[in-house]
């Protein structure tokens, strides 16, 4: 009985283990890379972001919530993974509406948003807006990163790596950011063309 009941609890530690080294953390969030064995345990096991690795020929379609702050991804009819994610705060909001990746850049930096120095490299202003801030003279505008890009609009709206430091709240200049796993995800599997929804 005792023989049993230890090779039974060896097995339940393994089988623990494997699924753990499935899980990708970010610095952010727990967002899991799933593969198609897992995919329906995985959401059994209640996290909260995933992607499905299933191969559909079916086009991806992308349905981002303004109220929960999450994006829902689609193949044809069937929901293949979620992602938390910060939209535009008060006064920055996120326009809804339907739209279409335009552009997809790896590492790109904000024109408008970013950190202003000084000619002697000291920060002058952290959170600067080059529409109502001057840099003076001999310094330098440096952008906020924003990796993965995916452009919505052409005022600039798109989808890219970014914190949440509050999940569930907005946070963002009016941009969709998401954890890096996701992104990366989304940047590798979603087309130039690709239809995204945005919704109160």
């Amino acid at each position: 009985m005792k023989t049993a009941l230890f090779f039974t609890t060896l097995a339940i530690l393994a089988f623990l283990s494997s699924c753990s080294s499935s899980i990708h953390r970010t610095s952010l969030i727990e967002a899991n890379i799933v593969n198609e064995g897992e995919f329906s345990s995985v959401k059994q096991r209640g996290h909260y972001s995933y992607w499905s690795d299933r191969v559909s020929n079916a086009a991806l379609r992308i349905t981002i919530n303004l109220s929960d702050q999450t994006a829902y991804f689609y193949c044809g009819g069937e929901k293949v993974g979620q992602s938390r994610v910060a939209t535009g705060k008060e006064g920055h909001s996120t326009p809804p509406g339907s739209f279409t990746i335009s552009e997809k850049v790896v590492d790109k930096r904000s024109t408008l948003y970013g950190r202003i120095y000084d000619a002697e490299g000291s920060l002058k202003i952290a959170d600067a807006d080059t529409r109502r801030h001057t840099v003076p003279e001999g310094g330098k505008f440096i952008g906020c990163p924003m990796p993965y890009w995916m452009r919505l609009t052409g005022s600039g709206i798109g989808m890219h790596v970014g914190p949440i430091p509050n999940p569930g709240s907005p946070a963002s200049h009016g941009c969709i950011r998401l954890p890096r796993e996701m992104a990366r995800s989304l940047f590798e599997k979603a087309p130039v063309g690709t239809k995204v929804t945005i919704v109160h």
